[in-house]
């Protein structure tokens, strides 16, 4: 019945005035991605605000529209200038802008843009038809669980870089981590780091972080060079080819189960989720040697991820009145604000607006895929300009982005510092993309760690109490020592185990 319930709502909602609606918020929200230091949450906000005296399913559909458009837009600069629009697109950079200096920067954005389309859809399906189980399973996500999730993400550290030597990589990630202790901690409101330095107090934000890292960088590492721009003079196909599609297909449906999975776990989000696919998608591959390189599977898998988690984090908003993101967080403020009541009685109270909800975000998955295919090819003439006018405009906007979240002149300070520290470290091939990861996850490592001592008087045993725990144990095991010598002897050895087992059963 649920798929009935859900092609009645997206007929219902099937009218010019409302996919007016869509498309121009959608296409808001794109805009919103693309520019450095802008984001969804940013974005998400201000529309609620303005939105305060609409019609309830108007408002609703404009904000979840805004958001599906934020994450994907993020992309564009991610694979255009190696600037990431978002938090959720850093790890789109990786393979993106490789493949535009390639001169494919169209089919780039192509198969960036049908990836976030899949990965909407499979966020679309978890929201629409199991949203109470997935939404129960957030509840298992306690302090000890999130803390090996984060720990987790530590290990990948050292699979997010081209190069074989993945020591450089987790080098990178626990000085991000380091840098994520600065401020007060969040539990007792101890400052830590600071050298009496008021500003510091807050610790650094995440956003002039970002900029700095991967904007700053760039402008300094394209004024540093040559100016090669023959790589994009010849467009090509933007529309991916169906047997590409296809040969992906366990990329995609992997990376969209991870992106669902990581989006319903509160306080997570999507930059985490993409990173996760892409490490994942590594692994699987058969030439891993081409992540970071320019490498479809890589753009794919983060792509189809951070989408997913849009779906996903949306879920528990719906059933819990737990968010899953800090879009998702602000998104179930303007729900509140305009009478509608997400929690557990939901599904009592109006069971169909669940349906009616997914048919919101379909009609916004679609209004994406629409417009992420147009326009691209006058956006590529971006590559052409000479870095002396693109590298300055970049700075201006990267500058406004950073300074519009909070209105404070130190941000602006945050981001050059940052930059000026990551410049040297791409030059001794430290990657970018650890670093971030490693600021990112340093809040939940630390406030987990110490909650769950907290709630449990230090009882170290409760951290592996729960077979969430023994999962993520075992996920970090295997990511820190897989290639040594002694797992992969013992893998070989179950693997000829196994293969007699079968002979002499047939």
């Amino acid at each position: 019945m649920g798929a009935v319930y859900l092609f009645q709502a997206v007929i219902e909602q099937f009218s010019i005035m409302n996919l007016l609606y869509v498309f121009v918020a959608t296409q808001l929200g794109i805009i919103i991605g693309m520019l450095p230091g802008l984001t969804a949450t940013m974005g998400i906000a201000l529309l609620t605000t303005l939105t305060f005296r609409w019609d309830a399913g108007n408002a609703i559909v404009t904000l979840i529209s805004i958001y599906v458009g934020a994450i994907y837009g993020g992309s564009r600069s991610a694979v255009l200038l190696n600037i990431p629009g978002t938090p959720a697109n850093a790890a789109t950079c990786l393979d993106g802008f490789p493949l535009a200096q390639s001169g494919r920067g169209a089919e780039a954005i192509g198969l960036a843009t049908t990836s976030s389309f899949l990965g909407s859809v499979a966020g679309l399906i978890a929201l629409s038809f199991f949203t109470p189980v997935l939404g129960n399973l957030a509840l298992e996500f306690k302090s000890f669980e999130i803390f090996w999730l984060a720990i987790f993400g530590v290990a990948i550290c050292g699979n997010l870089t081209a190069a074989k030597d993945n020591l450089k990589g987790w080098i990178s990630g626990i000085l991000g981590i380091i840098f994520s202790f600065v401020g007060m901690e969040a539990i007792q409101g101890y400052p830590r780091l600071t050298l009496g330095i008021l500003n510091l107090y807050t610790g650094f934000d995440i956003i002039p972080v970002l900029v700095g890292t991967y904007g700053l960088v760039e402008i300094l590492h394209n004024l540093s060079k040559k100016d090669v721009k023959e790589a994009v003079s010849q467009i090509g196909r933007v529309l991916p080819r169906f047997k590409d599609v296809v040969a992906n297909r366990f990329n995609i449906l992997r990376s969209g189960l991870i992106g669902v999975v990581i989006g319903i776990i509160p306080g997570v989000g999507e930059n985490i989720a993409s990173y996760v696919a892409y490490d994942f998608s590594k692994r699987a591959s058969k030439t891993p040697e081409q992540f970071g390189k320019g490498s479809v599977e890589g753009l794919i898998a983060s792509e189809t991820a951070n989408n997913a988690c849009v779906g996903g984090a949306l879920v528990p908003v719906l059933s819990l009145a737990i968010p899953g993101s800090p879009p998702a967080a602000v998104l179930l403020a303007a729900l509140w604000l305009h009478n509608v009541r997400p929690g557990p009685l939901l599904m009592i109270e109006n069971p169909r607006y669940i349906y009616e909800f997914s048919a919101m975000f379909f009609w916004a998955t679609c209004a994406m895929f629409i417009l992420g295919l147009t326009i691209v090819k006058p956006l590529l003439r971006i590559l052409r300009l000479p870095n002396a006018i693109l590298m300055p405009i970049v700075f201006i906007f990267c500058t406004i982005g950073t300074f519009a979240i909070n209105g404070r002149f130190f941000d602006l300070i945050v981001m050059i510092f940052f930059g000026l520290l990551a410049f040297p470290m791409r030059k001794l091939g430290f990657p970018e993309a650890p670093f971030v990861l490693g600021i990112i996850l340093g809040p939940m490592i630390d406030e987990n760690l110490r909650r769950g001592f907290i709630l449990t008087n230090g009882n170290v045993l409760s951290f592996f109490s729960s077979p969430i725990s023994m999962m993520l144990i075992i996920a970090v095991f295997f990511t820190l020592f897989a290639r040594s010598r002694p797992v992969k002897y013992v893998f070989a050895g179950v693997s000829r185990g196994f293969k007699s087992l079968v002979r002499r059963g047939s």
